[in-house]
């Protein structure tokens, strides 16, 4: 009896918590994907089941192509270099240096800032003429560039404004996981003679994979749910150059009010997530817990 209501007292304090994960998490998934089988209702048409004609229109949308292709380079270009940056500040404000709790501030300030003053920030740093990379470059003595107004560098510097912004946030991950470790490991690797930049390679970093793979799943998730720096900055402009998949997602469902082909574009994205999860723990988890 007792360890029946121990059961029955474990089920109802999780029972909150699967509530919400189902009303907020499965049921919207399942739903998603039932609404994607049908046509989109418009006035007094209701919706038809119309099968896979969503999925096939989806194979033959050009937008929809381009806007994975952005989004494959978006999260090539902003994924490592945000971890990377993350691993290189965690490390130094986690040294003994003077005034590491004003750059751990410093760092962690743009995490803290809202998107959209993020995005109207660099989007005054952007301004062709006027804006302050325009004016280092003048005084450089470079000419004038359209940075956001460019197909050749539009996509780059949302690239930029997206690892300025998440790396002071994946390096407060670090910066913990390099506290939990036992100082007595850098005594005898100094005692053994080790250098730092080995010590680093062969035992910190390994130490760190844990935290690294937590820290790339989150990254990845970022880099494919990015809309509000698109909107107030480029508008999925020009041509399509920095439209992403979500962001697309968000123009088809709501500016060109067709949920029905959204909700197919939206499968197409959790499937996505949901291959690049299972990728990594399949082929990481070994690896980073050494088993």
């Amino acid at each position: 009896m007792t360890r029946s209501r121990e059961w029955l007292h474990a089920w109802l304090l999780l029972l909150p918590a699967c509530v919400l994960l189902v009303l907020f998490t499965h049921f919207p998934a399942v739903a998603n994907l039932w609404h994607s089988f049908y046509s989109t209702p418009k006035g007094a048409r209701p919706a038809r089941f119309i099968g896979l004609d969503n999925y096939r229109a989806l194979v033959d949308d050009p937008i929809f192509w381009q806007a994975l292709q952005n989004n494959a380079l978006y999260a090539l270009g902003t994924i490592p270099l945000s971890i990377a940056l993350a691993l290189l500040m965690a490390v130094w404000v986690n040294g003994r240096i003077r005034g590491k709790g004003f750059l751990r501030l410093a760092f962690f300030t743009p995490t803290v800032l809202p998107m959209i003053a993020v995005a109207n920030i660099w989007l005054f740093f952007y301004t062709p003429e006027y804006g302050l990379i325009e004016q280092v470059t003048k005084g450089l003595g470079f000419a004038s560039h359209n940075w956001l107004g460019s197909k050749s560098t539009a996509l780059a510097c949302l690239m930029v404004v997206a690892v300025w912004k998440e790396a002071g946030f994946f390096m407060i991950f670090y910066v913990a996981a390099l506290q939990a470790m036992s100082p007595q490991l850098a005594e005898a690797a100094a005692i053994e003679g080790a250098s730092r930049w080995y010590f680093f390679r062969r035992v910190t970093f390994p130490l760190l994979m844990p935290t690294t793979l937590f820290v790339l799943v989150n990254a990845i998730i970022n880099a494919f749910r990015l809309v509000d720096h698109v909107v107030v900055m480029t508008r999925g402009g020009p041509d399509n150059a920095t439209s992403l998949l979500l962001y697309y997602i968000y123009e088809i469902g709501f500016r060109f009010w067709d949920p029905a082909y959204a909700a197919a574009l939206t499968m197409v994205l959790l499937v996505v997530l949901g291959a690049v999860a299972i990728a990594q723990f399949v082929f990481l988890e070994r690896r980073t817990h050494y088993q």
